[in-house]
């Protein structure tokens, strides 16, 4: 990634405030500063705009507050994807993708207006302090977070805080109030959701993000995986909205020869930049399926865009995001920072990955119309423009114009939805549900290591009768005649999925758990791994 770090490059970002205040202010400026050149060509006008409003303007003026106003309208005047950033949230992003963060080492859920640690983090400060999975938080500091509706961010925001500073826990373990004092430290934010093997030669891997970790989990994972036999490799990067540039660059190295093209990039001022794969990937002769969906972006569609250019892998699932401008950071002494896009991406053939954004209403709105217009559900409802085609290296015809359009569509599953079905997941019947089974059975669950006996233990607790006793006590759920039928093929291993987590397992169980009714998982599993010139 092309990361340059710059400062003093405010005054040049300020924004055009608009209308009659705008109109009102250039005016005074030209008669006042008569010999001042105000017109849109210099840049120095939004700096006298804002000279002039703390000079002028009836009230005393937050600059800060205007001058952050002032920027966000002009980037968002760029494209949609050119942005400024305050400190706060500059802070939270660099955090989500450097890999790492001060805390304390556990996940959790909220199923009960209780937060609930679902997990440890080996080696951790919460399991040298001794906080184990199943354990309810009671109160955080002074503060008491169970059962008074405390937002779940504030939670988070309440736990985290500066490696080797102290935050004080008392947690609720089988009726037992226990205090923890917890050294807070450095805490890995890992972007593999799962990794497992489905069956005998084919792998899973399920990756959330491209963080700076990103290769090196990957390569832990994969390595694992070959050692069990994996010949096969099922790579989902659905739901996955991008991050680091050179993390897609190297995964992307994993899977193709020497001298394939992987991506080049290019802008107005930025010449053209190619890059290709040095042939050292140790999964050159694995073979690939790669999921997609309309919320793959960026780094996600340069890896699915690479592979499908280059004939290596089966792209599965819907059209991806459409999100092919890069940004380049600039950073202010402030803490604050902007992302300006200084070129584009193109896959392999020659494809643009951005969608267009002439129209920025038509673009923010552009998953909803999706949905509206079909394309969730047919393929044949996917616009294509065959002006933008282009040509795999094994000459089967592939389309731009923004996105990836996969080679394997799947179509949303709506035929489960009963209503039912609906009104619990409304409530989140289902989590509340897995917490009360892992309360009752926590000796059992909480020791299970396999996935055999997590198979036999979940099929031997008879799930649905007490799922419905569940919902119907207490969130007064019932199905009507003939909707459990129509529902329990998809809830059952669903329920299953979510009881899993409380396994030693973890968010492998839940993945393995629930794939059988993943409509575009099992469609990937039951396709070829290679397609036939077109």
């Amino acid at each position: 990634m092309n990361t340059k770090f710059k400062t003093g490059y405010l005054p040049a970002l300020l924004g055009i405030f608009i209308g009659v205040l705008l109109s009102m202010i250039v005016f005074r400026v030209v008669i006042r500063y008569g010999k001042v050149r105000a017109g849109a060509e210099n840049w120095r006008k939004l700096t006298l705009i804002l000279h002039e409003v703390q000079k002028n303007y009836v009230d005393s003026v937050d600059v800060s507050k205007v001058t952050d106003a002032a920027v966000e309208g002009a980037l968002a005047a760029l494209d949609p994807h050119s942005i400024y950033m305050p400190p706060a949230e500059l802070k939270k992003t660099q955090t989500e993708l450097e890999g790492n963060f001060d805390g304390i080492g556990i996940q959790f859920n909220v199923p009960n207006d209780t937060a609930v640690i679902m997990d440890v983090i080996p080696g951790g400060p919460s399991e040298k302090a001794g906080l184990q999975q199943g354990d309810r938080i009671i109160k955080v500091g002074t503060k008491d977070i169970a059962g008074v509706k405390f937002p779940q961010d504030s939670i988070v925001s309440n736990i985290k805080g500066p490696a080797g500073t102290k935050v004080k826990i008392i947690v609720d373990r089988d009726g037992i109030l226990i205090p923890f004092n917890i050294t807070r430290g450095k805490i890995p934010l890992h972007s593999i959701d799962a990794a497992f093997m489905i069956n005998k030669t084919t792998g899973y891997i399920r990756l959330n993000k491209f963080s700076k970790t990103t290769s090196d989990e990957f390569d832990e994972a994969s390595g694992k995986l070959l050692a069990k036999g994996m010949q096969r490799m099922i790579l989902d990067l659905r739901d996955n909205p991008g991050g680091y540039f050179e993390q897609a660059l190297l995964l992307c190295n994993e899977f193709l020869d020497k001298g394939n093209n992987i991506v080049y990039i290019k802008g107005l001022h930025r010449k053209k930049e190619s890059y290709e794969a040095d042939g050292k990937g140790k999964l050159k002769d694995v073979r690939l399926t790669v999921l997609i969906n309309e919320n793959s972006a960026s780094s996600s569609e340069i890896v699915a865009g690479a592979m499908q250019d280059n004939d290596r892998g089966v792209l599965v699932g819907r059209r991806s995001f459409g999100k092919g401008l890069v940004q380049e950071p600039i950073f202010f002494t402030d803490g604050s920072g902007v992302r300006i896009t200084v070129a584009r991406y193109y896959t392999p053939s020659g494809r643009c990955i951005q969608k267009p954004y002439d129209n920025m209403e038509d673009y923010q709105y552009d998953i909803y119309k999706r949905y509206t217009d079909g394309e969730m559900l047919t393929r044949d409802s996917i616009k294509v423009d065959k002006k933008e085609a282009y040509t795999t290296t094994g000459g089967r015809t592939v389309y731009g114009g923004g996105g990836i359009i996969p080679d394997i569509f799947v179509p949303l599953d709506t035929t489960k939805a009963t209503s039912f079905f609906i009104k619990c997941n409304k409530k989140a019947t289902q989590m509340r549900f897995a917490s009360a089974i892992f309360d009752e059975y926590k000796d059992n669950i909480s020791n299970i290591s396999d996935y055999n006996t997590l198979n036999k233990f979940l099929d031997n607790l008879d799930i649905a009768s007490k799922f419905k006793a569940y919902a119907a006590k207490t969130d007064g759920i019932r199905p009507v005649p003939g909707e459990w039928e129509k529902t329990q093929e998809y809830l059952i291993p669903q329920l299953k999925a979510l009881i899993g987590r409380y396994s030693k397992l973890g968010d492998n169980a839940f993945y393995k758990l629930y794939m059988g009714v993943d409509v575009t998982l099992m469609k990937a599993v039951n396709s070829p791994s290679t397609l036939k010139q077109q």
